[in-house]
């Protein structure tokens, strides 16, 4: 049902099982695709606030969510599961990800595609969504996550 709350942001296409550090599908680190049954509360509102943010910004970079209820009432009845604590931008996500293939009009949805991206087919769009979601996952590891295992593993040599 799509007001039920998502305890995982597993969607089934994780790809930390091949070596990759960053999950191509659920974008979370190895580390918290592994440990996640155990993290806390906090430690999961923690992760799933870093996705948002990330996935927000990617998002507001390529659509306006004009009318948040529309938008809402549409998940609703189409069955598309999706957060209501989250974004807007989140909502709208889990549309174009599971009905980009059956989608004419966003504007239905209650959203704008911004002026360069209006041309684009949505399964597109979709992917390039997907991929700069990806990338700034990937960064925001590179950046803020893999030092800290660097300097751990010195450490445990010393």
């Amino acid at each position: 049902m799509s007001s039920s709350r998502i305890k995982t942001p597993c969607v089934g296409l994780c790809s930390t099982v091949y070596g990759d550090l960053v999950c191509r599908g659920c974008k979370r680190f190895h580390h918290e695709v592994v440990h996640w049954n155990g993290y806390s509360d906090e430690e999961k509102r923690s992760v799933l606030s870093r996705l948002e943010v990330l996935l927000t910004q990617v998002m507001m970079a390529k659509l306006e969510v004009f009318d948040p209820q529309r938008l809402r009432a549409q998940l609703e009845q189409r069955q598309i599961r999706f957060v209501p604590d989250q974004s807007p931008y989140c909502w709208a996500y889990q549309l174009i990800a599971r009905g980009s293939r059956m989608i004419n009009q966003v504007e239905a949805y209650g959203l704008a595609l911004l002026p360069e991206f209006r041309d684009w087919p949505l399964p597109e769009l979709r992917d390039a969504i997907d991929r700069e979601f990806f990338i700034l996952s990937e960064a925001h590891y590179e950046r803020y996550i893999a030092p800290r295992f660097l300097a751990e593993g010195m450490e445990s040599r010393v």
